[in-house]
């Protein structure tokens, strides 16, 4: 069963809040949060947000396709990201946007910190997904300060680490399930989530499956104003397999799904490695070599 949390109990460090965090980061690798600062209809207003850009004809937004920048910003077309070496590239389409740096920051040259590719069209699209953004990062720190609670992990490991986030803001758009897939075929494959702790609204349609422990799959769904939460690759790690990250998939279903996960990763220089193993690994280098296997205009580059 998928925890289901209040966050305002877990921030206030109610026991069975923090119980049923630990609970769901060191077993199960998922929860449900509820009771944040971010609304139904100021989720809902987003999801539109995406599906009418989504919406749009293929021709007019092939103008922030992805493909053409040497960073993952911008709309990504059906087939542009394959999460499982193993399965056909992923038939849905996304939209990604990172942290906006001021003109000139040097760190624009970083692909983790390229500029955004906003779109004219809807109109008010760049003002409702940057405000998100930023609203979206504030309520994953919360979060994971008090996942830092519940498993007894120093506060200060995580305090600092997140001034420059390498966060992502993604809009995934997975149409019905298409007559012509097959075995290899999925919204989004098989994977695990790569950095540290991925936060994700939806349209409360289902799709979302996680893989149990002992095999097979249990769905997860909720509703605009509740969240999805996993860990990634990175969470494990740097809390030295504390923390599970677990394999999910969307195989796709008779309706279309929007999904919106902010992935929520530290600073690029951020060392990652288990605390009092002496060893160094960066943040960026991480996200980095994931990210060239997934996307396939990085893979050709």
């Amino acid at each position: 069963m998928i925890p289901r949390i209040d966050l305002e109990a877990l921030s206030a460090g109610r026991p069975e809040a923090r119980a049923a965090m630990a609970e769901a980061a060191t077993e199960i690798g998922f929860a449900t949060v509820h009771n944040t600062a971010l609304s139904a209809d100021r989720v809902s207003e987003v999801i539109e947000t995406y599906r009418a850009l989504f919406k749009l004809p293929e021709d007019r937004k092939a103008a922030y396709d992805m493909a053409r920048t040497g960073s993952n910003r911008g709309w990504g077309a059906p087939g542009s990201e394959q999460v499982d070496p193993d399965a056909n590239p992923d038939y849905k389409q996304v939209f990604d946007c990172g942290l906006t740096l001021p003109e000139g920051d040097p760190r624009l040259s970083n692909p983790f910190f390229a500029p955004n590719l906003w779109p004219e069209e809807p109109a008010d699209f760049e003002r409702v997904i940057r405000a998100y953004y930023t609203d979206a990062c504030a309520v994953a720190m919360e979060v994971l300060r008090g996942v830092a609670a519940s498993v007894d992990i120093p506060a200060d490991v995580f305090e600092g680490a997140f001034d420059a986030p390498m966060a992502l803001l993604g809009g995934n758009f997975y149409p019905s399930r298409p007559a012509w897939a097959g075995a290899k075929d999925f919204g989004i494959a098989t994977h695990t989530d790569y950095g540290c702790l991925t936060l994700l609204a939806t349209d409360g349609s289902p799709g979302l499956e996680v893989r149990k422990r002992g095999g097979g799959w249990i769905p997860v769904s909720a509703p605009p104003g509740e969240f999805v939460i996993n860990f990634g690759e990175m969470m494990e790690m740097w809390s030295d397999g504390v923390i599970r990250a677990t394999p999910h998939r969307v195989q796709g279903g008779m309706s279309e799904r929007i999904s919106v996960p902010l992935f929520f990763n530290p600073a690029h220089e951020t060392n990652v490695a288990p605390a009092g193993s002496e060893k160094v690994i960066l943040a960026g280098d991480h996200l980095s070599a994931r990210y060239n296997e997934t996307y396939l205009h990085l893979k050709k580059a």
